[in-house]
């Protein structure tokens, strides 16, 4: 069947090596200089291996770079508004030529893939930091991760050899996979959905609305690195099979894991979320109020502003945009400012700060705002381990 959808920039990118070839890779590396990943850097080395990443073949030059800061473009043209880069330290970069191939190992030492190194260069941090995260505030948790990482980039292409045991085996599909399951279920209009959160009854009406026009949903949670307070992933993945198994159709929606780390870039990341997913298949992608935000850092469609700014004929997917939605005693189901004409006193609403309270503290929160079975999950998930 054809496919839903062309992948960002034409080609599905493919730097994974197996069988023979990663052998051969594998016993070459071991006489190369090593360099250590920290997570996020693992997760971006397999997300370019495996092409969900594309068009990018490695770590950014930094000619990619500084137009993708300026522009929000790949020094082709091509949109792509984050930087996807490997910090070191001036130390460590000195220790390594260019135009040398380095070993790419895990925290503990694994081998697991290589960089051919192309060019090494500094960077400004506070300059990054306004153009990517509209601030240079330490109290933006991108912006504290990106003034406390070395100092110096370096860029070229990559190798992936040895893949890390998945956390999820069951729902890490590559975007290889995830277009091949699309294919034979016969979905040609394919929407994704990016959560770091569980999915509340807003979430599960939006995607629902948006599934009325297309053939599937790809419900697809980022379980790379996130925020300390935010919620593990192994207990949102529990609510999503549960939301799943009772309240959603079986044979138009697939669960699959995205394995980023979160940069919470609010409306940069929006559009970076968006050609991910259509990497993955995806014609379709929804784009939520301050959609990656974190704090007060973004206005609440800034991220939807700026998908509708580039459009679908440069993003190659079609954004779908909600306002803000909650259920309506009045109306007695979901609703939003678009559909409903009743004053907020009838309104459901909660902070996400509110909700972590009441489930911690063992009461689940109204069924108008989350599915019975899902607040069940949360609370089991968040009850403190007992200490012998």
């Amino acid at each position: 069947m054809t496919e839903a959808v062309s992948p960002h920039g034409g080609v599905l990118v493919d730097r994974w090596l197996r069988g023979p070839a990663a052998q051969t890779a594998r016993e070459r590396a071991r006489g190369l200089r090593r360099l250590r990943l920290g997570r996020r850097e693992l997760s971006d080395l397999e997300l370019i291996a495996t092409g969900a990443f594309s068009p990018l073949p490695g770590f950014m030059s930094q000619l990619d770079y500084r137009r993708v800061l300026r522009e929000m473009r790949l020094q082709n043209g091509l949109v792509w508004t984050l930087p996807v880069t490997l910090p070191v330290d001036r130390e460590t970069a000195a220790g390594l030529p260019l135009d040398s191939e380095v070993a790419l190992v895990t925290p503990d030492g694994r081998l697991v893939g290589s960089l051919e190194l192309a060019e090494k260069f500094e960077y400004d941090k506070e300059l990054e930091a306004q153009c990517c995260f509209g601030t240079a505030d330490p109290a933006h948790p991108g912006v504290s991760r990106l003034l406390g990482q070395g100092g110096v980039y370096l860029g070229g292409v990559v190798w992936l050899f040895e893949r890390l045991a998945p956390e999820f085996p069951a729902y890490h599909l590559d975007p290889i996979d995830t277009r091949r399951l699309f294919a034979e279920h016969g979905w040609r209009r394919v929407v994704g959905f990016q959560t770091r959160n569980p999915v509340h009854r807003a979430h599960e009406y939006i995607q629902k609305c948006a599934l009325e026009s297309v053939d599937g949903l790809l419900l697809h949670p980022l379980v790379g690195e996130t925020k300390a307070d935010d919620l593990p992933a192994a207990v949102r993945m529990r609510a999503y099979q549960v939301l799943l198994e009772n309240y959603y159709p079986a044979g138009r929606t697939q669960l699959a894991v995205f394995p980023a780390a979160m940069r919470y870039a609010g409306p940069r990341e929006a559009v970076f979320h968006a050609l991910c997913r259509k990497n993955y298949g995806c014609s379709h992608f929804i784009v939520g109020r301050d959609h990656a935000g974190v704090g007060g850092f973004y206005g609440p469609t800034a991220a939807q502003e700026l998908c509708e700014r580039f459009g679908t004929g440069e993003l190659g997917i079609t954004p779908v945009c909600f306002e803000h939605t909650f259920f309506c005693r009045r109306c007695g189901g979901m609703a939003s400012a678009k559909t409903c004409p009743h004053p907020p006193e009838h309104h459901v609403l909660l902070s996400g700060t509110r909700v972590r309270e009441l489930l911690t503290a063992g009461c689940e929160p109204p069924p108008e705002f989350t599915r019975p079975e899902v607040a069940r999950v949360l609370i089991e998930g968040l009850r403190p381990v007992a200490v012998s």
